[in-house]
Order: structure tokens, then C-alpha cells, then sequence
């Protein structure tokens, strides 16, 4: 198979009446779904077009995932839009992308009233009747490219401007392999996706499912409530979350359920203390927590029971993986020294738009990190986000470690902000942490005095992306508001 959509058509002949999709508006079959991808393709090969990209703005749900396999299965390029964007994002994006067309939901329709992009746009309900008029019919592939280009995606921006990534079929197809391989997931899986689509995380986990040709229960958007129930009441054997979404469920007891659960996490900002409780409060429940970015896809995993032994830790490389830690002069370093991380892997993505060069063999997404005896990997932080305090090199991500080890913390970051005398300070973010002289004791216990943060803010709630991380430049820009107001 060289398309991500191409298992549907053996799913519609060997099980049609299984369920494919549950969206809480109702229950597709893989016959219905097939029919619907490849009517949504045969649409698409029919539509005006120079680069066969189509851009759309939709809400979580099944219109979503048909718009973006009918384009996979076409050969066209998908480019999903965030509803939080500004009238001015939206107008840099579809200039960035060069859409050939741009699907919108109803609702947000008025947002594309007055844009100054000359681009066609349709709302959902015209394109929907549009399909109605067609006839279904085999889709043929379009072009002579075996691995086309499927996927556009922007970075979260959480350090800054959004780049726009790509992503061919083959990258994914493997990544299939490596998700089955090293977790068992397979077309017996009921997996429950708890959050928004346009994150790269979430959608690779709704699309490998249609693809294994298991069933997906899919949130419109993150209630925890709402995951609760789903969790009680059917049978969901996988759930892919994020770390902030499974603290919410924590708060609620949502694991209750005494069923094998298997949960899939990607973000680094999940704190040993929550992962302890659900080790220890939990015992069904099964979790792998992956290292992974939107350029390089998967990188390693930790599974709990590795966690036990070895907290701290990222994981191991998947099996198709190799991960090399280098010194700036590119000599390999040795166990358990810090260096900057490379990555050789069949699942990366093709580079970014507009690039002159295609992506080298060996990718760094400049991480820096280390590697112990047993081939655990290790973060220490970004390579661009240090810190330089008075010459002293400051990972923000050790210090976000120690404050999210601590109870009266749920989430912390750690800036640098400018200073006159030290060149930068490291600045704490916490989020509702009260105690902050019982908590800046504890870093002091932990961590050498130039590492400890100089100066403290609380917030009730983190600025985020849409794929649920910290926004931190958006967070950084608060601060420097916050202090320049005190001045």
C-alpha cells in the first residue's frame, strides 16, 4: 500500500457493517465511510486546481476526516485551518500554502467574507450538497507520483512563528507499522480521541485507526466529562490524550473503570507525580508516553513500566529508529553526557514548505539531551531555548522538572527575560501554585542557586496552543508585559 486511505476498500469488502466512526452526531460503517472518501476524492479530481491542495476550517467530526482522506486518497494535499486564528493568520497561511481551494464550516463562514486572497471558498453545506450530486464511482489516482505529499501542517508555535511542515503517505504508512509493532494496536481497538484534530498528534491517532480498521469514538472538543463517560460507557480500549487532558481526568476519577485501557501520550510537559498516580491509582490502565515532533514523528516511548525504573526518562527509540547524541563538533557522545540529538528515521517529514533542499538523512530539531548505559534517552531541553544567566547555561526544562515534581504545582514553565546586569534571568510561570516560598525552597534543594528562577508569577490558567501545549512565547510576552507594568 502506498496511500493511507488504501486499506478502506478491504475494510468495506471484508467487515461493511463495522463501525468506523462514532462523532456523537452518528455512526459510520467502513462501506459508508469508504463510499464517502472516495466520492470526496472523485470531487476533488474534478474541482479547478494548479497544486491540488485544498485548505479547510472545520470543527472536530467526521466532515473533517473525510475532507482530509478524499484528499489523501486523490492525491491531493490537505491543509487543515485553527478557528483561533485572526482574519490576518488566515490570509498568511493560504498565501503560504497556495490553496487551490478552502472548505469552511457555516458557522465560520463571516471570517472569509472580506478576505483578500483570491482563492474559492465553499461552506460546508454547499460542498456537502455538491457530493450529493455525484455518483460513486472507483477514484483513480491522479498524477504519477507514488508518494505524494498528503499532509500540511504548521508547527504549534509554542517558541514562535508557525512554519508550515509537510508530510508524504510512506512517512505515515510507517509509522503505522511502528505504532502496531510496538503497542498491539490492531482492528479490534475501540480508541477514543479526546482532542482537537489540528493537532498532529490526535489526527495521526483518528487516521491509524481507519486504517488498522478499528473504531473511533471522536470528541467534537476536550470535556472532560464528556471523556469520562465515554470511558464508562463504551468499550474503549485505547485513548490518545495529551498531559493537560489527562490531569483533568485524573481531577475527575475518570480511569475508575476497571477495563484494560491502553493510553497513548505525547507532550513533554507530563510531571512524574501525575504519571506516579496514574501508575499507582490505576493498575488496568497501560500508558506509553512518546518524545516525538511534527518534524521527525515519533522518536522514542516510554511505557509505565518503564517509568517505574526509570522516570526521568523519554523512552527508548522505536525499533525502526536510530538516535545518535552529538557533541558541536559532531563526535558521538558518550553515555550520559549531554548533546545535541540526531535522529535517522523512515517516519520524518519531507521538510518544510518552500525549502530549496529536502531534509538531510540525520534531523535535529536542535534537542538536547543524553543517553544512559541502557539506551534510554534523556531531555535536558531546546538547544535555542537556553537560558545564558551571567555566561551559565540554563535548560528551562530541568527547572520546569523540579517545580512540576511539586504537589501545589499543576503546570510550570521557565523563561528567559533580559536583564541589565546578567545578560537574562530565569523567570517561573506557575499555574495554580500557591505556596511559591515553600515551592522556590524546594528548587533550591534540587538544583544548583544560579538555576533557581529570580523572579515568580501565578496564573490560574496557561496561555495554549491549539494542540493543547503551553504557548510559550505568548506566555513570555505576558510576562514581559507583567514586569515592564511594575517598572
Amino acid at each position: 500500500m502506498n496511500r493511507i486511505t488504501e486499506s478502506y476498500a478491504l475494510h468495506a469488502e471484508m467487515n461493511p457493517d463495522h463501525i468506523a466512526i462514532i462523532d456523537g452526531q452518528e455512526k459510520i460503517t467502513y462501506q459508508d465511510w469508504y463510499e464517502r472518501v472516495q466520492t470526496s476524492a472523485q470531487w476533488l479530481q474534478q474541482a479547478p486546481h494548479e497544486q491540488k491542495r485544498v485548505a479547510f476550517l472545520l470543527s472536530n467530526g467526521a466532515s473533517f476526516l473525510q475532507i482530509f482522506a478524499g484528499a489523501a486518497s486523490a492525491g491531493w494535499t490537505a491543509i487543515p485551518l485553527d478557528p483561533r486564528w485572526s482574519h490576518e493568520e488566515y490570509v498568511a497561511k493560504l498565501l503560504l500554502s497556495k490553496s487551490d481551494l478552502v472548505i469552511v464550516e457555516d458557522r465560520y463562514m463571516k471570517r472569509f467574507e472580506k478576505h483578500s486572497v483570491d482563492i474559492p471558498v465553499l461552506s460546508l453545506s454547499e460542498w456537502e450538497e455538491s457530493l450529493s450530486l455525484m455518483t460513486h464511482s472507483p477514484c483513480i489516482k491522479s498524477g504519477s507520483e507514488e508518494n505524494p505529499v498528503f499532509y500540511m501542517g504548521f508547527t504549534s508555535g509554542s517558541t514562535g512563528s508557525p512554519k508550515a511542515f509537510i508530510r508524504r503517505h510512506q512517512s505515515w504508512i510507517e509509522s503505522f507499522r511502528t505504532t502496531a509493532d510496538a503497542f498491539g494496536i490492531t482492528h479490534q481497538d475501540h480508541v477514543l480521541i479526546i482532542g482537537t484534530l489540528l493537532s498532529s498528534h490526535f489526527l495521526y491517532g483518528a487516521i491509524s485507526t481507519l486504517y488498522f480498521g478499528g473504531t473511533m469514538t471522536l470528541l467534537e472538543k476536550f470535556a472532560p466529562v464528556k471523556a469520562k463517560k465515554a470511558l464508562e460507557t463504551e468499550d474503549i480500549t485505547v485513548m490518545y490524550t495529551v498531559p493537560t487532558m489527562t490531569e483533568s481526568l485524573l481531577e475527575i476519577d475518570a480511569f475508575g473503570r476497571r477495563n484494560p485501557l491502553l493510553v497513548l501520550s505525547s507532550g513533554a510537559d507530563w510531571n512524574i507525580s501525575s504519571k506516579k498516580q496514574l501508575v499507582t491509582h490505576y493498575p488496568h490502565v497501560t500508558f506509553f508516553d512518546f518524545y516525538g515532533t511534527s518534524e521527525l514523528s515519533f522518536v522514542s516511548y516510554l511505557s509505565s513500566n518503564d517509568f517505574l525504573q526509570k522516570p526521568s526518562s523519554v523512552g527508548r527509540p522505536f525499533s525502526s529508529i536510530q538516535v545518535e547524541v552529538r557533541r558541536a563538533d559532531q563526535s558521538i557522545c558518550q553515555p550520559n553526557e549531554t548533546g545535541r540529538i540526531y535522529v535517522k528515521s523512515p517516519m520524518s517529514f519531507s521538510g518544510y514548505l518552500h525549502d530549496v533542499k529536502a531534509p538531510e538523512e540525520w534531523l535535529t530539531v536542535y534537542d538536547m539531551g543524553w543517553m544512559d548505559e541502557d539506551g534510554y534517552l534523556y531531555m535536558s531541553g531546546r538547544e535555542n531555548g537556553l537560558i545564558v544567566y551571567g555566561g551559565l547555561n540554563i535548560f528551562p526544562e530541568e527547572v520546569e522538572r523540579v517545580l512540576n515534581e511539586q504537589p501545589e504545582v499543576k503546570r510550570s514553565i521557565v523563561i528567559g527575560l533580559p536583564d541589565p546586569y546578567w545578560g537574562e534571568i530565569p523567570v517561573a510561570i506557575i499555574e495554580q501554585g500557591k505556596q511559591t516560598k515553600t515551592i522556590r525552597q524546594a528548587v533550591k534543594e534540587k538544583l544548583a542557586a544560579y538555576k533557581v528562577p529570580k523572579k515568580w508569577f501565578v496564573v490560574d490558567q496557561m496561555i495554549e496552543t491549539s494542540g493543547g501545549k503551553i504557548a510559550r512565547a505568548s506566555m513570555k510576552k505576558w510576562a514581559e508585559e507583567q514586569l515592564s507594568c511594575k517598572q
